[in-house]
């Protein structure tokens, strides 16, 4: 049976399971999470409907019109701001950035943190970033951080948070939305879109075109992406939803420098180093083409609860060119997947009591030809595998008294990784499969103090499956199936606090640890994927808002990280590309006229390079950087205006957020940050 034809039979036998619905208290919710103060709603944490307060975990929920009033382009400008969040890119391109979260980056950043669409994973099967951009950022309603371990409800990759992106559901008379951002690098971005509803139907609509030429040298990266989202309310009991979205992004490769090159010229290419064998970067770039098929059925059971189930459908073809190693790869990633879930809000002996039961299926099948040429006239290899996951979770949450909540929860879960490579005239490099089986679970406390604060703590496990080409070697060096590599584990605590101390006043503290086995990583002696010795994340997040109404709001946060080997020969020394400290502070001034004065800093502490488990070479420097913003909002009836004028590194910061260590063969190598840039916008909503 072919792996398509299994993911047709698990969807129609959990369709079978959605039992006929009766009618019972309103419109179904969903994923995104209708509700009027998005403020005290959290979706992603326990897969439904949540205040904020009553989940044991740091979360932030950023609004549509947080997002709006940004002035940022993309999603990673938004993240980036909140605290504990990282961002690093080998291209310098927003799109392929990875996520750093809780100091979870190192050397190994890939599949620590879950991104999910509308509580679906978009995590690639393969060892590669997100595309950042294949959500137009006009879409986005709102954006759901769970920080702390999430293996129990969303499994794979879910150590260090997740990262929900709920798209736009439209409501009421239609609402139009305009937007344009121009700036520095020919910089220029323009987002449309339209929501509205019209009896029991409601639509959403957006596109998006973004462009820019890049801070360095054969650097420029273009997006086009559009997304559509419609529900149908069929009654109290029954509500349907689909969804579709598309994007395709190019981008330039520009490769790394030395010290002595960014000396010379920050904005360069890679150039060629005769030294060490390597081509300039003059050539390198990549292709991306993503569409995203997605239906949902939601039902409302009465006294016996509700259900939904989720179908979804997607493929990516991307395209690699790099020219410098004279390796030419095309893909194919194709994901399908069925998430059926239930849902029971009892009483039990006259304590609130809810009940969530569920199964994810993924099956994720991967193809690569490798060639010769740009052309791709001559084939080098053919990889055939194929991912298959399918996990069972069930967690509770039980008021034990009044303001103390208990939550519990477990999961187990099956994956296979299976497939061949075989390199043309013939050669058959490896044909087997692995199986993975991981279990997770977690045992939270809560306790609420008064309307908006809360006390909580949090233990729990996650894991980490290996990914394709971790588990399979096919790049042309140390070509084989790697079938000792393990999933990697975490033990993880927390204790964290939410406190409202007075009017407008908000203040948080959480610290956690996060204990890891099995961590994978490269190893350049033996070229191949090998689990590490224990590693220990530790760390506190500290924040606080408060605002003096009509007058300035100031903001602020801390994050301290440490991460360290636990045992092997570097044993007690620091994981590369882990700063200690991040701090952001900023503020806002209301000024006369609907104008609105936005300085930031936000403060990144040195590093060790990667590559340097010995602790003993040059750290990445530590780097501050100010940016200045001023806004125009006037209120208009129906209508809203916002423009902007911003400086990003005001202060004209020469940075890196990466470094890799030289050794024999290379030199040592940084990948620059852009210095200062302007960017101005408007938007218009009517």
């Amino acid at each position: 049976m072919t792996g398509f034809s299994r993911f047709l039979r698990f969807g129609f036998f959990s369709l079978t399971l959605l039992p006929c619905a009766v009618p019972v208290y309103g419109a179904p919710p969903d994923d995104a999470g209708r509700m009027a103060v998005l403020q005290e709603v959290v979706v992603t944490a326990t897969r439904d409907r949540e205040e904020i307060r009553k989940v044991p975990a740091h979360v932030t929920v950023i609004t549509e019109k947080e997002i709006r009033d940004s002035g940022a382009t993309s999603l990673v400008e938004i993240l980036e701001r909140q605290e504990g969040i990282q961002f690093r890119s080998y291209s310098g391109h927003e799109p392929l950035s990875i996520i750093d979260l809780r100091g979870m980056g190192g050397d190994s950043p890939f599949g620590k943190v879950q991104i999910q669409l509308n509580g679906r994973r978009l995590n690639r099967p393969d060892m590669a970033s997100v595309n950042w951009f294949q959500i137009p950022l006009s879409q986005v309603e709102r954006i759901e951080i769970v920080r702390g371990a999430g293996s129990v409800l969303y499994g794979d990759s879910a150590v260090a948070g997740v990262v929900n992106i709920i798209t736009r559901k439209g409501e009421g008379r239609p609402v139009f939305h305009t937007s344009a951002v121009v700036g520095s690098y020919g910089l220029h971005d323009e987002k449309a879109a339209v929501s509205g509803s019209e009896k029991k139907w409601s639509y959403a609509v957006s596109g998006e075109n973004y462009f820019s030429l890049g801070y360095r040298n054969r650097s420029t990266v273009s997006s086009q992406g559009a997304g559509l989202d419609l529900a149908y309310d069929a009654g109290d009991h029954l509500g349907l939803s689909m969804g579709a979205s598309f994007n395709r992004t190019q981008y330039e490769l520009p490769g790394n420098l030395t010290a002595a090159e960014m000396a010379m010229d920050r904005r360069q290419y890679q150039p060629a180093r005769p030294a060490y064998w390597t081509s300039a970067s003059s050539d390198d770039d990549g292709t991306d083409r993503q569409t995203e098929l997605r239906f949902r059925i939601d039902s409302m059971l009465g006294d016996f609860g509700r259900a939904e189930i989720g179908f979804s459908a997607g493929i990516k073809d991307a395209a690699t060119n790099y020219a410098s190693w004279n390796s030419f790869n095309s893909y194919t990633i194709r994901t399908y997947a069925v998430t059926p879930k239930y849902i029971l809000e009892k009483e039990i002996f006259g304590r609130a009591n809810k009940l969530t039961a569920g199964v994810d299926y993924y099956l994720e099948p991967f193809k690569m030809d490798r060639y010769a040429d740009r052309e791709r006239s001559q084939k080098l290899s053919v990889v055939d595998l194929e991912r298959e996951t399918t996990g069972y979770y069930l967690r509770d949450e039980f008021n034990l008294v009044e303001p103390l909540i208990l939550s519990a929860g477990y999961r187990w879960e099956e994956a296979t990784i299976k497939g061949n490579s075989i390199t043309f005239p013939g050669t058959v490099d490896f044909d087997t499969k692995k199986m993975h089986r991981g279990d997770a679970h977690e045992l939270g406390l809560t306790y609420l103090i008064g309307d908006k604060s809360k006390v909580f703590a949090k233990y729990a496990t996650a894991y980490r499956l290996p990914f394709i080409d971790e588990q399979a070697s096919y790049y042309g060096w140390g070509n084989g199936f790697l079938a000792n590599l393990e999933k990697e584990t975490a033990k993880t605590m927390e204790l964290g606090t939410s406190l409202n101390p007075l009017k407008n006043l908000t203040v948080g503290l959480t610290l956690f640890r996060i204990d890891m086995e099995n961590e994978i990583a490269w190893n350049g002696v033996t070229n191949r994927n090998e689990n590490l010795d224990s590693t220990r994340h530790e760390g506190a997040e500290g924040t606080f808002s408060y605002l003096w109404e009509k007058r300035f709001k100031i903001y602020g946060s801390y994050t301290y990280h440490k991460a360290a080997f636990e045992a092997g020969p570097y044993n007690g020394r620091e994981l590369p590309l882990v700063p200690n400290r991040i701090v952001r502070v900023g503020a806002e001034w209301y000024l006369p006229g609907a104008f609105i004065l936005r300085p930031e800093i936000r403060f990144v502490s040195d590093a060790y390079l990667s590559g340097d488990q010995d602790n003993n070479g040059e750290k990445l420097s530590a780097y501050q950087v100010y940016n200045l913003f001023l806004f125009y909002r006037p209120e208009l009836d129906r209508y809203k205006i916002s423009a902007f004028v911003g400086v990003e590194n005001l202060n004209d910061e020469k940075y890196a957020m990466i470094g890799v260590k030289g050794t024999a063969f290379s030199p040592q190598t940084y990948y620059p940050m852009p210095e200062r840039t302007v960017k101005c916008g408007i938007s218009f909503e009517f």
